[in-house]
């Protein structure tokens, strides 16, 4: 195996096929390691020392695990907003694609880039503020154990999500014994109802149909009938990523330059964006030497 590949996981490598596998073109948006690009770090320093800590008390998804880990909290959960901020910043951003639990992320980072602006750039602003871009079906999708819950890969239950890796036999089981009620018949945003929201709205990401047409087409059906309809969807639309991951991740030398070219142009960007937030800190620069 060639040094480069060796250099990195697996794991990375996986990742990086998914996201060729899915649509993203390396050719046009870069796709690389963050511990790769300094400037994540340096920038989310320098935007820590003027980020106002009730910013970041605030902030929904902070609290929700603060109250689960206790005292066990870390000082990275609580500051990893800023940081996902310069990861934001760094790039110049017009439109960040983001979910709908994401939202209120990307307003600190309009805050952020505004009081930055505010306290250090009087004739020239540094960054861009960025707007959200939200799908209109699949903005938040939600746990097949819990439909009130957000659906997540670092959830501890498997069952709970759909990962794009899995095979139809794993997908059809995950859909078979996800949670639904003992209702008849299926209906949107019932707060009664929160699983048969989530899995319609499932069905109509990977189908691409209206909701009139979905729910002339199923809305009187059982869950017994629904499930088998949902499955062979998932499975349909997730075919053509999964037989392009497999071609990718077989060419692990690929993937590995493509990490490598793409950390070496980020870091191009990143690394001017890092120097004109420290000229206007006030902070000598490398180049300014």
């Amino acid at each position: 195996m060639p040094h480069d590949a060796k250099a990195l996981s697996r794991e990375t490598l996986d990742a990086a096929a998914l996201y060729i596998a899915a649509g993203v073109e390396p050719d046009i948006a870069p796709i690389f390691v963050q511990s790769h690009v300094s400037a994540h770090a340096e920038l989310a320093w320098l935007l820590n020392c003027m980020t106002p800590m009730n910013w970041l008390e605030r902030m929904i998804q902070y609290k929700e695990k603060k109250q689960k880990q206790g005292e066990n909290v870390a000082v990275g959960l609580f500051d990893y907003p800023v940081l996902m901020a310069a990861d934001i910043l760094l790039y110049q951003a017009d439109l960040v694609p983001v979910g709908e639990d994401q939202r209120q992320h990307l307003e600190l980072t309009r805050d952020i880039a505004r009081r930055f602006h505010d306290l250090y750039c009087k004739r020239r602003r540094v960054f861009r503020e960025p707007k959200a871009l939200i799908v209109k079906e699949g903005a938040r999708v939600m746990s097949l154990a819990d439909g009130k819950a957000k659906m997540s890969k670092s959830a501890p239950i498997d069952g709970s999500r759909i990962n794009l890796v899995d095979s139809p036999d794993l997908i059809a089981s995950k859909i078979k014994k996800c949670k639904t009620d003992q209702l008849k018949g299926l209906e949107w945003d019932n707060p009664d109802r929160p699983e048969a929201t989530n899995l319609l709205n499932i069905y109509q990401s990977v189908t691409g149909l209206e909701r009139e047409v979905i729910l002339r087409d199923v809305s009187d059906l059982s869950w017994g009938a629904f499930k088998p309809r949902l499955t062979d969807a998932i499975i349909a639309h997730l075919d053509p990523i999964q037989r392009a991951y497999k071609e990718l991740a077989a060419d692990q030398l690929f993937l590995s330059q493509t990490l490598k070219q793409g950390a070496h142009r980020a870091d191009e960007i990143a690394t001017k964006t890092l120097d004109d937030a420290k000229g206007a800190m006030g902070i000598t620069t490398r180049s300014g030497v």
